[in-house]
């Protein structure tokens, strides 16, 4: 297996920083960032980003696919983002679980990841969910001679005052399901909401 990706980028970030967090470090950074945006007054927004077919391709070109692909996708994306933005799994609970997605695979059928951006409001959030979509436009994964596009789709959601962080990832959840039926660019002047489509084969 391997991904083939034409815009590879050779930006070296800390390592600290280029780790994909597990949901228990994920939900732990959600909450210190809104402690930070509530005490300062800054935003805060997160974009649920969502592998559809991992464990499709899983069944058809072995297990092991299904985790390194996951791993590629978040390295690919850390380099899209801020060096103080972070990106982290969610847990089949929600945050702080790691569970049956943790790092040996199983659970459903669809994979999140969850960027957390502050100081994001949400027009600069969704452009973070574009530049997003538009890197994992790029990637194919191989496997058994056969080179598969991933399934992405996008949520965005913005954080508002009294928010916790599982009702934020609740909105980019909703943001997810309802834009565009999960299926489309993000719509013109939906600051809130944003959702991928499937990226095309070469």
């Amino acid at each position: 297996m391997a991904a083939s990706d034409p815009n590879p980028r050779s930006d070296r970030l800390p390592p600290e920083a280029s780790d994909c967090l597990t949901p228990a470090a994920l939900g732990e950074r959600m909450e210190e960032e809104i402690g930070r945006a509530e005490r300062h007054g800054t935003g805060l927004s997160c974009l649920l980003v969502r592998i559809d077919n991992l464990d499709e391709l899983a069944r058809e070109h072995g297990g092991a696919l299904r985790e390194q692909t996951i791993d590629y996708v978040a390295s690919a994306l850390r380099r899209e983002l801020r060096r103080f933005d972070r990106i982290g799994r969610i847990g089949p609970s929600g945050l702080g679980s790691q569970g049956a997605q943790g790092r040996h695979g199983g659970g459903s059928a669809a994979v999140d990841l969850l960027i957390v951006l502050p100081g994001a409001d949400s027009p600069r959030g969704e452009i973070v969910a574009r530049r997003a979509l538009e890197r994992m436009r790029t990637i194919k994964v191989e496997a058994a001679g056969a080179r598969e596009p991933l399934q992405i789709s996008v949520g965005l959601a913005a954080w508002q005052q009294e928010v916790s962080a599982e009702a934020l990832l609740a909105r980019a959840r909703a943001a997810l399901r309802c834009a565009n039926g999960d299926r489309g660019y993000p719509l013109p002047g939906s600051a809130a909401t944003a959702a991928g489509e499937p990226s095309e084969s070469r």
